[in-house]
């Protein structure tokens, strides 16, 4: 594996249900300090790779490799001390509604470390600031809109000043603006602190806006391609241009494998 490569995945197979493979034989290199995009249809595998990344599960075939070492589900001590290097935006949040702003983003500071109430404070204020929510901070969730819970989630993730930053749907039900707040905070944090960021997503324009690499992924995580922003759009492999230009007809079609349709009434030809 490269110096350059921080995360690391070889040869991956995993379905939890053997026979339905959710990621087929992949093999992808995310590189350090850099903003990757992992697009792609819904159930293609994109937030199971960052499951598999986090250590909820483990790969059926292969392995995952994080700056050098491979995550063992099996192995607690590690996979808690890999965890302390991660931050991760979860698609809805998932904020304690019956918490703060501030003690949202304190919980992992107070979870993982034994600094003073004090220095907690001051880092609390520090990372809400970052996001524009400083002045937010006594307010309680169900009092803020969802593009300030989606930055109050994304302090509460780079609390503990992760090296690796996932972030899975992080677009989804913002508005234009909130969105576009959003996705310059990606860059720009990542930017400012040299963190590693995965962004799972659907949406292109805001990906290839922020993105230093984008991966394609298709049915059953087939890797459909790979490489700069630039390259993706100008592509003209007929799957990647019918994504990245969301063109109703080609190599995707709408409508799920099925028998004719007659065969489901009984009838025959």
């Amino acid at each position: 594996m490269s110096s350059e490569t921080f995360i690391e995945i070889d040869h991956v197979t995993f379905g939890y249900d053997a026979s339905r493979p959710i990621l087929s034989d992949i093999s992808l290199n995310f590189q350090r300090g850099k903003v990757t995009a992992i697009l792609g249809g819904s159930g293609c595998g994109k937030t199971t790779l960052l499951r598999l990344i986090g250590g909820v599960h483990a790969a059926n075939k292969g392995r995952v490799v994080f700056d050098g070492e491979v995550v063992n589900t099996r192995d607690r001590t590690l996979l808690y001390r890999l965890r302390g290097r991660l931050g991760m935006l979860f698609q809805f949040g998932a904020l304690f509604t019956d918490l703060t702003v501030f003690d949202n983003v304190a919980f992992p500071l107070r979870e993982h470390t034994a600094l003073p109430e004090a220095m907690i404070r001051d880092i609390v204020l520090m990372k809400l600031n970052a996001v524009g929510l400083r002045g937010a901070a006594a307010l309680r969730i169900s009092e803020v809109s969802g593009g300030m819970a989606r930055r109050v989630a994304l302090a509460r993730a780079i609390a503990l000043d992760p090296e690796l930053i996932m972030y899975d749907e992080p677009f989804a039900g913002l508005d234009l603006i909130s969105m576009g707040v959003a996705a310059k905070l990606i860059r720009t944090l990542n930017d400012v602190t040299g963190a590693t960021s995965l962004v799972v997503s659907h949406d292109v324009p805001q990906c290839m806006a922020i993105s230093d690499h984008v991966v394609l992924l298709a049915t059953q995580g087939r890797i459909v391609a790979q490489g700069t922003p630039a390259e993706l759009m100008s592509s003209t492999d007929p799957e990647t241009r019918q994504f990245v230009h969301g063109e109703p007809d080609g190599p995707v079609k709408f409508h799920y494998p099925a028998s004719e349709i007659g065969a489901d009434f009984g009838v025959t030809a």
